[in-house]
């Protein structure tokens, strides 16, 4: 017998005969494993647990706790609902059908022109549970081209044709699990038993292959669970989050607003929203004196020219709002879509000595993109936004330093924001198509190299995404989990070798040679749209208390106290407490609560004990009564909490 040795993620080896499974493997492990097992990981590559291996392998079993075993399981999941699919209307078309970050979906064409709506969900789902109850085996087979052409011309699809004529012999599989065949390069789960509930969420359509000119299909999105508990928390999550939706909340605080006639994906900050942004800017800059930053200030529009020489023209340019041209014939700019190509012709508007470098330029800059209307999304995807830009021009013995104190900067804006669930994703190219990335290969190796290792340095847990670099360089991403345990994507550093060299910068070093220096990008928020987005949705618009765009209400019980109630407010005002009086005609529980619904962290309440004492009764957002106090104490307490909190 012959056997092979399988490497396990702690590093033991083990023996196995040749061609034993993934599955077989977690078996002689443990029955409990086994029975979690969704797919394999062998040698960085995804399997079917069930796939034989025949060599020396480094293998990793996953499970639903994997962030690739999710994955897997819906890909399955996405496959059963086709079978439940064709069973209730048969002759119906298959475009694709992929996972995606919470489920999966699939795009169909249903037979003689039927429409899908939300009222047949409920039947397609106990469909799909019938047919995941008979523990149906996902087969992989590999199909020749001729006869992939023939099953699915027999079938009449044309879909999966067209997807088959990109395809050469050797590359097609199918899979097929009950009476659904399917297209399908997998992996998949060992059997339909493991999906125990399922639930449609949603339905719309979707051009064929992204191609507006092409035919419209129906997209059903769906989400799929191991345990129907599983199901019932996500469920639940989800109407937490609808509540916590920014673009309710942004209208409900009164932060921002978008107008048609301004233009989609254009917000406009409303003066509550202004303070907010101000707040997180004025916080930023503070610590980039700290740590060696010079403020910097570039125009909204750029030369044509400066995007030609960056690069960025030639690879977004199509996809970008178009030049502007000016009565000078020949003359074009356009809206500056990044502010790195600016911060670099800073750098070259003097001689540089190795004496000046690091040389830190910052910047909120906002810059704009054309994004498609229909990923267009509230402030998480806009056509203008605000980055926290900024750029470090270094020699090459001062990277691994300069990086490590942008993570340090990173860490503390999110220590400070209340973010302390994040992964740090090291994004690399992909190593399939080098093609598509600007410069030296030798450069993109250190780079990379260099990333990983700060990053381990600093203790971060990090993940390598291959295919995720920028087109000019590898990049750190923080990967943040807000409070309902999603992940949204807001820091970046990147380390870039391209572009100093396309814009020919150069310092004098020790040796009085000319040198080019490397081009650290970072932005701990990433933009203050997506990032302030993100923020409210994690403290469901209750804000630290030193980030509230107003922090406190005065609450007078009737208008025999409304000059005193000024004195208190222009105190606050005065040790820059912000703040508002409330002097309608209204009892004092209907301000109470309305300061609770507009989220204020504390109402402070005059009558005529407090104004007789000179005392004044605190309430907090949440808390309710806090007693009375003297307004000097208070506003001790409050720069306390806040100093506390920015800690």
């Amino acid at each position: 017998m012959e056997l092979i040795n399988i490497t396990l993620p702690d590093g033991n080896v083990k023996q196995y005969p040749k061609g034993t499974t993934g599955l077989e493997i977690a078996q002689s492990i443990s029955e409990g494993l086994m029975r979690n097992v969704l797919a394999a990981k062998i040698n960085g590559e995804i399997w079917d647990a069930t796939r034989p291996i025949f060599a020396d392998s480094h293998l990793q079993l996953l499970t639903w706790k994997d962030t690739e075993g999710k994955a897997t399981f819906w890909h399955s999941s996405a496959h059963l609902l086709a079978e439940a699919i064709e069973a209730l209307y048969p002759k119906t078309k298959f475009g694709i059908g992929p996972a995606i970050e919470q489920g999966f979906y699939y795009d169909i064409e249903l037979p003689d022109g039927k429409m899908l709506s939300q009222e047949q969900f409920e039947e397609i789902e106990k469909k799909m549970l019938e047919l995941a109850r008979q523990k149906n085996t996902y087969q992989r087979t590999e199909v020749s081209k001729a006869d992939a052409i023939q099953y699915f011309t027999e079938k009449g699809d044309e879909y999966k044709l067209e997807l088959i004529e990109g395809l050469t012999d050797g590359q097609i599989t199918f899979y097929q699990q009950g009476n659904f065949t399917d297209l399908c390069r997998g992996p998949h789960i060992p059997n339909t038993g493991f999906i125990k509930a399922v639930k449609l969420m949603n339905v719309a359509g979707a051009y064929w292959r992204g191609d507006v000119t092409r035919k419209q299909l129906t997209r059903i999105y769906a989400v799929s669970f191991p345990q129907e508990k599983e199901l019932k928390e996500y469920l639940t999550l989800l109407e937490e989050a609808k509540k916590r939706d920014h673009r309710k909340l942004g209208k409900e605080l009164e932060l921002f607003t978008f107008s048609e006639n301004v233009g989609m994906g254009l917000p406009l900050w409303l003066p509550k929203g202004t303070l907010l942004r101000e707040r997180l800017e004025n916080f930023l800059r503070k610590a980039q004196v700290k740590a060696g930053y010079s403020p910097v200030v570039t125009p909204h529009i750029g030369s044509k020219k400066l995007y030609e020489i960056s690069g960025h023209w030639e690879k977004y340019g199509k996809d970008s709002f178009q030049p502007i041209y000016t009565p000078e014939e020949g003359e074009q700019f356009l809206l500056k879509p990044m502010n790195c190509p600016h911060h670099c012709e800073i750098f070259a508007s003097k001689p540089r000595s190795y004496k000046d470098l690091p040389l830190r330029l910052a910047e909120f800059g906002t810059v704009y993109r054309y994004e498609q209307s229909g990923e267009l999304h509230g402030l998480t995807r806009v056509r203008g936004f605000t980055q926290d830009d900024a750029h470090i021009f270094c020699r090459t013995d001062q990277v691994k330093d300069e990086f490590g104190k942008v993570i340090d900067l990173v860490l503390y804006v999110f220590r400070s924001l209340g973010f302390s669930e994040y992964t740090a994703q090291v994004s690399i190219r992909d190593k399939s198509d080098l093609g598509k990335y600007l410069g030296d290969p030798a450069d993109w190796e250190m780079a990379e190299k260099g990333i990983e290792e700060v990053a381990l340095e600093k203790g971060l847990n990090i993940v390598i995404e291959e295919g995720e670099a920028a087109f000019y360089g590898p990049k750190l991403d923080f990967m943040v989990k807000d409070a309902l345990g999603r992940k949204w994507q807001l820091g970046t550093v990147q380390v870039d070798y391209q572009l100093p060299k396309r814009f020919k910068l150069e310092y004098i070093g020790a040796d009085n040679q000319k040198h080019c220096p490397v081009m650290i990008h970072r932005a701990p928020f990433g933009s203050l749209e997506r990032f302030i987005a993100v923020l409210t949705e994690h403290c469901a618009g209750d804000f630290p208390l030193w980030l509230a765009p107003e922090q406190i209400a005065v609450l007078p019980i009737s208008e025999k106290y409304h000059e005193y109630a000024h004195q208190v407010l222009t105190a606050l005002e005065e040790s820059d407490i912000r703040g508002y009086l409330d002097e309608r005609d209204e009892k004092i529980q209907r301000k109470i609560r309305d300061a609770e619904v507009k989220k204020i962290p504390y109402m402070i309440i005059v009558g005529e004990k407090e104004q007789a004492e000179g005392r004044i009764s605190i309430r907090k957002h949440h808390e309710g009564d806090k007693g009375s106090t003297t307004l000097e104490d208070f506003i001790g307490q409050f720069k306390t909490e806040i100093a506390h909190v920015k800690q």
